[in-house]
């Protein structure tokens, strides 16, 4: 397995804001969720805001919301965050790709358990998609997993 390696540098303040979920591996706590959104706020003291939400079923059903807080662990890079959402327990949060217009995201993690991609936008262009993909498999990820979340269109 290749070592995993994080984007160069990530301009903190231009990741915050609104992501949608595009795909993910399946998570328990994601399980019957559409519309996911993160939505990341810098906080005074450096550390980030972290809310999630989804919606229950479609996008008629309940929204489900968790808030958590991040922080950077690797401040030559920024790439590298530990997330949390019940304290005191954390996860890792890697930036492995990252659009030089900061328009989608991949984050995922060293045991490859988890990936997320992310857009600016609830839908992304399918060749960037297929492009981020590929080389999320030669990262070493099993893009077989991949679960698509669906999102309105706008």
């Amino acid at each position: 397995m290749p070592e995993l390696k994080t984007v160069e540098y990530v301009d903190v303040k231009r990741y915050m804001g609104t992501w949608f979920e595009i795909a993910r591996f399946p998570q328990r706590f994601e399980k019957g969720l559409v519309g996911i959104t993160a939505n990341y706020t810098l906080l005074p003291d450096g550390k980030v805001s972290v809310l999630n939400s989804g919606y229950k079923q479609d996008f008629n059903g309940n929204l489900k919301t968790i808030k958590g807080k991040a922080q950077v662990v690797d401040t030559a890079t920024n790439a590298k965050l530990k997330v949390s959402f019940f304290w005191p327990f954390t996860a890792d949060y890697w930036i492995l790709e990252l659009g030089k217009d900061y328009e989608y995201a991949a984050v995922g993690e060293e045991s490859r358990k988890y990936l997320w991609i992310l857009s600016r936008t609830p839908q992304m262009d399918e060749t960037v998609y297929n492009g981020l993909l590929k080389r999320l498999q030669d990262k070493g990820f099993d893009i077989s997993r991949l679960e698509r979340n669906l999102q309105k269109h706008t």
